[in-house]
């Protein structure tokens, strides 16, 4: 097992303490806020006139001015629909000062606040609105005819426009409307659902210690502080850009940079215009940047990445330092279920003999292997990854699974092993893995291979059926423009580097490798893409 404990001693003796929650022994950081909203008012009586929030038109609002828009929303929502602690407040607005003011209102008055996929069509959303419970929703002007025939569910509209899209509902209020927040450490927080499917996603039930002992340990970690600035240009409705951004950065005093999508030329661009110092994002996303390198040769204010949401191929881990040397690159693993990280690089990985690691427990965090008996396993030993802490939810709203244990460990579906230095390496998904006639072949340590071909941007591998080993991996490739590369070239090449076994059957090139709503790489499309190019199906759009 790997506990927090061996790792930072520091953190354990200075600021880690045990403290109660609903009954429960926790552990907590020595003055952690009790809620995501009374740690911003604490920064804002510390810095009221700090830069907080930048929107996508370059509008800014002050801590200040952030926290008095806050309450004016909170003291609204009570007066304007009678809503009840713990009751859920569905969020689906893009990025922007709306949602943050909408999170932070939600929490103080201790609503949940439930965060809803953009990108998402209408029967969806309304199926996971069902699934939560909402009672208020609020929304961008576009989604406001979605929701005209339902009942018992308020609607409040984010209009469009240049200016702050609530002003309306902020103008009626009176300072003397404005109360105190009343959130406790175990009050819900936040029930945000898992990717996937509609029919299969999972709300994942948050309380306040959860998010805070989280945000405090990614603040820890990555030593930020209010002197940091990071850019969101990922969805905030997942957790990456809820928690491990925005929460942050607004509970250190940071200052948040929000886009509505990513464009690589607008996240660098505001990389030197705005001195950022620390981003965090998906190897999709740092795929798509690395891309643009050549544009913006010198981006000296970087002092750190950390990259999560899959798996990070050292090649380009080792392009990102060649290209800011002076940032270091943090790997993390986590989930939604984690409230963020579990793991962390604590170094540059770059430079680590561990590089391809997923790090080390986070503060307050275990680790055990287990088998599918779930028995223990020792170190280079695969199997599925167990988390256990403090920032590792308790349950799913309404839903009673078997990956959350009675005695607190969080069964992640994940194949992974701890090597002698207690490093944490991801091998595969559970239900990833390729059995190519009893020979087991990590998807991952293909793609990483792949990507230090010449030409590669970006590889996918994933099982196929096979008639004679049941099961074959195969390549969904994407190449650099102008890159004249053969499916016969790859394989040459894979066969000085690999098993034979683990070499692709099929090699597919396309233009865009297929992702899920959050920005993953959407493994069930290529299968069922692969499936169809396999039984020949009429040509597949993006596919050469």
């Amino acid at each position: 097992m790997l506990s927090w404990e061996n790792y930072w001693p520091d953190l354990l003796r200075e600021r880690i303490k045990e403290a109660g929650a609903g009954g429960r022994n926790i552990h907590v950081y020595e003055g952690m806020a009790d809620s995501i909203y009374h740690a911003v008012g604490l920064t804002a009586a510390r810095w009221p006139g700090k830069t907080a929030v930048v929107d996508d038109k370059g509008q800014a609002l002050t801590y200040g001015r952030l926290l008095d828009m806050t309450d004016r929303m909170a003291a609204s929502l009570k007066k304007k629909t009678g809503i009840q602690k713990g009751e859920r407040i569905g969020i689906l607005l893009y990025n922007g000062p709306e949602f943050c003011v909408s999170y932070l209102a939600a929490n103080k008055i201790g609503g949940v606040a439930v965060p809803l996929p953009g990108k998402f069509q209408r029967p969806e959303i309304l199926s996971l609105l069902e699934k939560a419970d909402v009672t208020t929703i609020i929304c961008e002007e576009k989604f406001e005819p979605w929701f005209e025939n339902l009942e018992h569910v308020t609607v409040i509209v984010s209009k469009s426009g240049p200016d702050f899209g609530l002003d309306w509902i902020l103008r009626d209020m009176e300072d003397n409307e404005i109360t105190d927040g009343v959130g406790t450490w175990d009050d819900s927080a936040i029930l945000m659902f898992t990717s996937g499917t509609t029919s299969r996603s999972k709300g994942v039930a948050m309380k306040n210690y959860q998010v805070m002992n989280s945000v405090e340990a990614y603040a820890a970690t990555l030593r930020l502080t209010q002197l940091d600035s990071s850019v969101i240009a990922t969805p905030m409705y997942h957790v990456t850009g809820m928690i491990c951004i925005l929460s942050v950065m607004l509970a250190v005093g940071g200052t948040v940079y929000l886009m509505k999508k990513v464009d690589a030329d607008r996240i660098l661009t505001c990389f030197l215009e705005n001195n950022i110092t620390f981003y965090h994002a998906s190897p999709t996303v740092f795929t798509i940047l690395l891309e643009k390198r050549s544009s913006y040769p010198l981006i000296p204010s970087v002092k750190s990445f950390a990259c999560g949401s899959g798996n990070m191929a050292p090649e380009n881990i080792r392009k990102l330092k060649e290209w800011m040397p002076q940032a270091e690159f943090h790997t993390v693993y986590g989930m939604t279920e984690t409230s963020g990280a579990g793991t962390i690089f604590p170094g540059g990985a770059a430079d680590s003999p561990w590089i391809g690691a997923s790090g080390i427990p986070m503060p307050d965090l275990r680790i055990k292997i287990a088998d599918d008996d779930g028995t223990e396993l020792m170190e280079n030993q695969i199997g599925e990854i167990c988390l256990k802490g403090s920032f590792v939810v308790e349950e799913y709203y309404k839903q009673k699974v078997d990956s959350i244990t009675e005695d607190g460990w969080l069964r992640t579906g994940d194949l992974g092993y701890y090597n002698q230095a207690g490093y944490l390496y991801i091998v595969d998904r559970k239900k990833d893995m390729i059995n190519r006639g009893g020979e087991k072949v990590c998807s991952f340590d293909i793609e990483n291979t792949i990507h230090t071909l010449p030409g590669v941007v970006e590889a996918v591998v994933v099982g196929v059926p096979d008639s004679k080993y049941m099961e074959v991996p195969a390549a969904v490739i994407k190449l650099e423009k102008g890159t004249n590369v053969r499916a016969e070239d790859i394989k040459e090449m894979l066969k000085t580097r690999v098993a034979r076994f683990k070499i692709p059957e099929y090699i597919v090139f396309v233009e865009d490798i297929p992702k899920t709503h959050n920005g993953k790489i959407d493994k069930r499309m290529i299968k069922e893409w692969m499936r169809n190019i396999m039984e020949g199906s009429p040509e597949i759009s993006g596919v050469k």
